[in-house]
């Protein structure tokens, strides 16, 4: 894809999470608008996937380590064909595979199940560890959300990969600085990032714009040629990006919009997709 594909599906992916949220009258809207682009850049670029074979097995895997913004990991599957898009509007609905984390089980195209936070980057770190043993050639991805990584498992899982030099591993965290109770700096601040990844012998990637393809793509690529060391990319990002009122607003970190307030995303969005 090039950048105007990218950015028109990233655009989609944000209806799909305002559509979602709304239709389940819950979820969490504002870190999944975020990380648009990350999984726009992800699955239509970066990884090695079959919608039509979604447990081949030199697949490439992503971890959703921050659960709770499944929104946008559906969308994201959506779009790229693993399941209907009519079925989003179907969100934590009673009988629907699509609950409020993703489902390993139920859900195709999702490789772990998650939604407590800081295990998903475990299960990541588990992957790409069976790769290196087993001489497979996948890539493992995790999205971490930058309130989660206060948890003490994150920097567990953190000493494995870099002990075990796990280059086939790529950390990103989603740098919206606002968690459930304000921003990260205020609750208990993780700063700075990027030399705690270090500290852990990880390759760190800093991504000033987050929402910017051109950013994501080199920093993807030069994940792809660090040796001997496993990457986490700080990528900066817009908590609740696209929709106005959702941007930079802690009130919109688990929270569904009403019929109001989902008619004036989707006019926005609506409008954004016209002008790419």
């Amino acid at each position: 894809m090039n950048k105007l594909e990218l950015q028109r599906t990233a655009n989609e992916i944000r209806k799909g999470i305002v559509t979602s949220t709304h239709a389940a009258k819950a979820g969490h809207p504002g870190g999944s608008l975020s990380a648009a682009e990350i999984f726009a850049y992800l699955y239509f670029e970066e990884l090695n996937i079959d919608p039509k074979e979604p447990k081949k097995p030199d697949r490439d895997r992503f971890v959703l380590s921050k659960g709770h913004t499944a929104p946008g990991l559906y969308s994201t599957l959506a779009l790229r064909g693993f399941f209907p898009v009519e079925d989003l509007k179907t969100l934590r609905h009673t009988g629907s595979y699509l609950q409020g984390h993703p489902d390993m089980k139920k859900v195709p195209g999702v490789d772990m199940s998650t939604g407590s936070l800081g295990q998903g980057i475990s299960a990541a770190v588990g992957m790409a560890l069976a790769a290196k043993l087993r001489g497979d050639s996948y890539r493992v991805y995790t999205l971490l959300g930058d309130g989660e990584i206060q948890e003490g498992q994150v920097w567990e899982a953190s000493m494995m990969a870099g002990f075990r030099k796990l280059d086939n591993l790529v950390v990103i965290v989603d740098n919206n600085n606002l968690q459930i109770d304000g921003s990260i700096e205020e609750v208990n601040s993780p700063y700075p990032i990027d030399k705690k990844f270090e500290a852990f012998n990880f390759h760190v990637i800093n991504v000033k714009d987050g929402n910017d393809f051109d950013q994501l793509a080199a920093a993807f690529a030069e994940a792809r040629t660090v040796k001997g060391m496993p990457t986490a990319i700080i990528a900066k990002t817009l908590k609740g990006k696209g929709v106005s009122f959702m941007e930079n607003n802690v009130d919109w970190h688990g929270k569904a919009p009403n019929d109001e307030q989902y008619a004036q995303a989707m006019q926005e969005l609506e409008k954004a997709g016209e002008q790419l």
